[in-house]
């Protein structure tokens, strides 16, 4: 891949490589099982050294990467000389790109704001609503240059009240959507915890209502969660057949404080057995992203992603 390695690259790709030989040699047919998904991680939840990501990803056998912050910059905010050096990186790695992870809708709805103008997004991004026909513009042209018909979106930040907050949110978006099919691309909407459509029976009800073929969701059975919704099989119950893009990670509760917190997936309250055993029954054939938002208590983000990455294969092999 590259015509030579320093020591550092040589010994992260060994150190990657090995649990991966360990767990194949284990599981015996993970490989032809891996090839019935598209799957990917956000490479910022490796490491903001997309170099590193990618190796990382590459080594695993996978095939797709999602772009949302690189080299600590969200990828909204990159110049022309990273945004060529992230392509040709990926390009180098023989990875594909599944979707932009784009802030567009992450922050205050204008006819109901909740928290002070630009307050970050995290990811490095801090965006309001006056920018957003100019985001989703740029977003379009982020997607060709990469690749890939899909940019990811949210639905404000999330009010006291999110029906009130409803008609508003599903007007916004379906405008969105109809710019989107003008220039290709397709709109995936997330259901994130912090914003206005945060569970499955939210992301259902509002891809229904705009019944556009421009927009369709990005299940996170994580932040679903997180709202108290059972992901499996009821969030899903009503997103089913309107995603095409999923978001992999876990949760279990904290014994000391009882609040949910990150986990490594397959060692949460999630049902990713049952998840996964459905999307595979309906011939699921979209991308999904490990997004591991778990840490280890040491902090390290790479041997995180590890732990979470080898529990959603052993899933895979196992139900696949």
């Amino acid at each position: 891949m590259h015509n030579s390695w320093t020591r550092r690259e040589f010994l992260g790709s060994s150190l990657i490589a090995a649990p991966l030989l360990g767990m194949s040699s284990a599981m015996g047919a993970q490989p032809s099982a891996l090839r019935r998904f598209k799957l990917g991680v956000i490479t910022d939840e490796i490491s903001d050294d997309l170099d590193q990501s990618l190796d990382f990803i590459s080594n695993y056998q996978l095939h797709f990467c999602e772009l949302r912050d690189i080299w600590g910059k969200n990828i909204m905010n990159l110049e022309r000389p990273d945004l060529d050096r992230a392509k040709h990186l990926i390009e180098d790695y023989s990875l594909k790109v599944s979707d932009i992870g784009s802030p567009i809708f992450k922050y205050n709805l204008p006819q109901m704001p909740v928290r002070p103008e630009r307050e970050g997004q995290g990811f490095g991004a801090a965006f309001t609503e006056r920018e957003s026909d100019r985001l989703l513009l740029e977003s379009f042209e982020l997607a060709h240059f990469f690749g890939t018909p899909k940019v990811r979106v949210f639905s404000y930040w999330r009010v006291k009240d999110p029906e009130k907050a409803y008609p508003y949110v599903r007007d916004r978006l379906a405008k969105a959507a109809n710019l989107a099919g003008q220039h290709g691309i397709l709109l995936l909407l997330e259901n994130e915890m912090d914003c206005n459509v945060g569970t499955g029976q939210e992301l259902g009800r509002i891809l229904k209502d705009i019944n556009s073929p421009h927009l369709r969701g990005n299940w996170d059975a994580g932040n679903a969660v997180m709202l108290g919704e059972v992901p499996y099989p009821d969030g899903y119950r009503d997103v089913a057949g309107w995603f095409d893009h999923m978001h992999i990670k876990d949760a279990k509760k904290d014994p000391q404080t009882g609040k949910l917190v990150w986990a490594p997936v397959g060692s949460g309250i999630i049902d990713w057995k049952g998840q996964i055993r459905a999307v595979v029954e309906s011939h699921y054939d979209n991308t999904m992203s490990l997004e591991t938002h778990y840490r280890r208590p040491d902090g390290n983000r790479v041997e995180s992603s590890r732990e979470s990455l080898l529990g959603l294969l052993k899933i895979i092999q196992e139900e696949a």
